[in-house]
Order: C-alpha cells, then structure tokens, then sequence
C-alpha cells in the first residue's frame, strides 16, 4: 500500500484529472481519507459505483452530501451501463482548465488516473468503458497489481491503479462495511462477527428484506436464524453457526438480500 501511495502521488503530474471510485452502498467508508493529501488541487470527479444494488432512496442524499463538499460527482453502474456514457464528457468538462494546450498541436484526450479503495469496481468500469477485457476482475481485493495506461477513446485515456488502504481502521462499522462489500479480506475479521453485524443491521433498516430473504421474523435470535439457515440451506457439522453466517455475507455481496446501502443518511441534508 505503501509503494502504491508513492507510486500514485508520482503519477499525478501525468494525468488532467482524477476518478475518485466509491462504492455507492458504502459512499462513505470506501473513501480513503488519504487520497485528498495525495490529490491535492487536481482536479477530481467522484464516481459512486455499483448504483444498481444500493438503496435508491439513499444514493441521492449521498450525492448531495458529495456536491456540498465542492465536488463533482457521477453515479453509475458497470454492470448495467447506467450513466457509463457520461463519464467522457464530463471528465472532458472539469479537465478543460487543467489541460496545456500548445498552439499547432492537435488537441490530445484527457488522461485520468483512476483511484479506488479495493474492490470499489475499477476494473469492471474500466472494461466497461472500453468495451472488452482491458483490466482483471476479481471477487477478492487485490486484483490490480500495477499502473497501467488504457486508452478507452480518442477524447480519454486512463491510468489505473491498485486498490489502496489506509492503514488503520478506527471506526468499527467502517471495517465490518469494509469486509461486507469484499474491500478488505475475509480473514481479518470472523464471518461469525461480520454476519451478525449485519443482521442487525438488517434488523434495524430493512425489516422486511430479512424476512422475505430468510422466511423469519427479523426478532428471531441469532442462534435461531443460523439454525434456520442451516437446516433450509444443507448445511451440517458442529460448525454451522460460522456457515449460516458466511451464507449470510454472501447473500449480500451478491444483492439477494436487496437493494442494500450500509452507509445511512437519516435525515435529508
């Protein structure tokens, strides 16, 4: 992570403007509060990924709290396509003032340097954009190793990055959103842990979406829903309450359970 800041803060004097990619389900815990003292003044359009399986009623209130702090943002979904087309223009638009033009030279594309914590779908979007597989996917954080420039049309070029952390998690729900969404691995937290935050979490904002997912009454106790899960579900051994659990995460990462947007907004702004 280290050698990826390094690398990043190098790059910037190559690139018009950078995309910040933030996973709208966690619009707030997948920023990396490092990135600002690294961007510094360049430009920055701030992408809110994976639109299609965060809460619509919660993904505009985000925007809001995004633009309120004076920047450009775009919602969009890879998978989809949603707002995919947007992006060239408007990377166009902010870039104009950072761009150097020299007088007898043909107009170059902007170029962009693409920023995200892991898992926050850089890869997705950038194939995306392209057209074809020009970047590695994968479910697991880590996926990009090293910068790589791709050209994804004439009027844009970009330089995509690894995935980068900041060292230290503070904020216990910022970590369980953090392993729920797959930005940081498994193994650091328990899937007892994680699973259990959020069926509570459940519990407190999407009642219904529990019982429909899981055919229970959100006040039913833990011990009970993992049976529950465990004798609908196959699964056996003296370990089944980890697997209910891990079955659980796994429905969410996968948008059974819904439409899902761990960061809230209670209250418009």
């Amino acid at each position: 992570m280290a050698k990826a800041k390094r690398e990043i803060a190098a790059a910037l004097s190559l690139v018009d403007i950078v995309f910040e990619l933030v996973d709208a389900r966690v619009p707030a815990s997948s920023r990396n509060p490092m990135l600002s003292d690294i961007i510094k003044n360049k430009p920055r359009l701030v992408i809110m990924t994976k639109a299609a399986i965060a809460d619509p009623a919660q993904t505009p209130l985000w925007e809001r709290e995004i633009r309120a702090e004076g920047r450009e943002v775009l919602t969009v979904d890879a998978v989809t396509g949603e707002n995919i087309k947007k992006i060239t223009p408007m990377a166009g638009a902010l870039a104009t003032t950072a761009k150097k033009k020299v007088p007898g030279m043909k107009a170059r594309p902007v170029r962009a340097m693409i920023i995200g914590i892991p898992n926050v779908g850089k890869s997705t979007l950038i194939n995306r954009l392209v057209g074809r597989r020009a970047a590695a996917v994968g479910s697991r954080p880590g996926v990009t190793k090293a910068q790589q420039w791709i050209r994804i049309n004439p009027r844009l070029e970009l330089l995509d990055t690894p995935g980068i952390l900041w060292p230290k998690f503070e904020d216990r729900a910022v970590a369980m959103h953090l392993a729920l969404t797959g930005a940081i691995k498994s193994e650091i937290l328990s899937f007892i842990e994680i699973g259990e935050y959020f069926i509570d979490f459940l519990r407190d904002h999407y009642p219904d979406a529990f019982k429909e997912r899981y055919g229970i009454e959100a006040g039913v106790s833990k011990p009970d829903l993992a049976r529950h899960i465990a004798s609908t579900r196959g699964v056996t051994g003296d370990d089944y309450y980890e697997k209910a659990f891990a079955l659980v995460i796994n429905d969410f990462q996968n948008a059974r359970v819904g439409r899902i947007t761990l960061d809230r907004i209670e209250k418009p702004i």
